[in-house]
């Protein structure tokens, strides 16, 4: 599988539940509008202000299975109860894009795109510990201490895999961790190979 497009980056992000993946990168893409997201499907049902089709396409769970046995996504998995994966059509509207994408996407997601050969950048959020994880997912309100020993459970192995990631982010501080990201994403789009065709717009717009 190749890059989403020439001269973009794919940026598949994994971490625990609570982590604060997701602020991470809604604040890098707020920060940055040319960066595209891809949008997951979930059988889990939508939290509090969230839109189908926006932070997730929300699908039953029956034509969620129907949509594997048709082909229709790239990789999938079940996490907590819940189906989550990634569709073709997905990664067909990053790649015509030209812009540098980000997935955000579990660790046995990112595990089967390796396996793909997708050429990709891995980023690892990792949390301060995991009395402070426990804290923020209590902290959310969404889920029962029972689902939240689940969690934790479960984030024990997550962070075993981090090593299989090329980058790592600790969010301790979410200023610091986004400017980590940030700083990733900055450093991946002045690799010279981006420089070998220079666009009509010239060197700038060869980075942007």
């Amino acid at each position: 599988m190749s890059n989403t497009a020439q001269n973009g980056e794919l940026f598949v992000v994994s971490s625990p539940s609570g982590a604060g993946k997701s602020a991470i990168l809604s604040r890098a893409r707020a920060d940055d509008p040319s960066l595209l997201f891809s949008v997951s499907a979930t059988t889990r049902p939508p939290r509090k202000g969230e839109q189908d089709g926006r932070e997730y396409y929300f699908l039953e769970r029956d034509e969620f299975m129907r949509r594997v046995d048709a082909g229709e996504f790239i990789e999938w998995a079940e996490v907590h109860g819940n189906l989550y994966g990634t569709l073709r059509s997905e990664m067909d509207r990053l790649a015509a894009s030209g812009h540098d994408a980000i997935i955000e996407i579990d660790v046995q997601g990112a595990a089967s795109l390796r396996e793909q050969a997708c050429t990709m950048v891995s980023v690892f959020i990792m949390p301060p510990s995991l009395e402070e994880l426990e804290r923020r997912l209590l902290g959310r309100g969404t889920e029962t201490p029972e689902v939240v020993a689940l969690r934790i459970g479960n984030a024990r192995h997550e962070l075993e895999q981090y090593r299989h990631y090329d980058f790592v982010v600790v969010n301790d501080d979410l200023d610091t961790a986004v400017a980590d990201f940030k700083a990733i994403i900055r450093a991946r789009r002045c690799r010279v190979e981006r420089f070998a065709d220079v666009p009509e717009g010239g060197v700038r717009a060869a980075i942007e």
